[in-house]
């Protein structure tokens, strides 16, 4: 596989896409697809499909069009050096939680990321350690660390 050549070439064409004025947000179906992607790192449409498949009933033609559509966005890069197309997601986890994190915040939580932050732990039962990393966060987003 030209794998690299693969990844170099399309880290260009996601970076030309997505400095253009046009960003794209994935949509469910997207994220489901980039979801078993950020976890394999690299799959084949039938890979994908057969994860979703054993939580949703959808046809491989659905998989591959959606796939298909994903990388006309720039959100997945495909490897056609062989028969059998090998995809990878062009965007990050991280960024992607940004994003939809970004959009929450603005439209649900009038802008205020504290508001998002308490209706998240209100009523939930936390852990000692998961309390104990919440106050380990916010500690170092006092200090400046974060």
């Amino acid at each position: 596989m030209h794998y690299e050549n693969f990844r170099i070439k399309f880290v260009y064409e996601s970076n030309r896409t997505m400095n253009s004025e046009k960003i794209f947000q994935p949509t469910e179906s997207e994220l489901e697809i980039l979801q078993v992607l950020w976890e394999k790192g690299e799959a084949t449409v039938r890979e994908v499909h057969e994860v979703l498949e054993r939580t949703r009933d959808i046809g491989y033609t659905t998989t591959l069009k959606t796939m298909q559509i994903m990388t006309d966005k720039g959100l997945l890069g495909r490897d056609t050096s062989n028969r059998t197309h090998v995809y990878i997601s062009l965007v990050t986890r991280e960024k992607t939680q940004k994003q939809f994190l970004s959009k929450m915040i603005d439209g649900l939580f009038k802008g205020s990321a504290s508001r998002l932050v308490i209706g998240a732990l209100d009523g939930e039962n936390l852990s000692s350690d998961e309390l104990r990393e919440i106050q380990d966060y916010l500690k170092q987003f006092e200090n400046g660390e974060s």
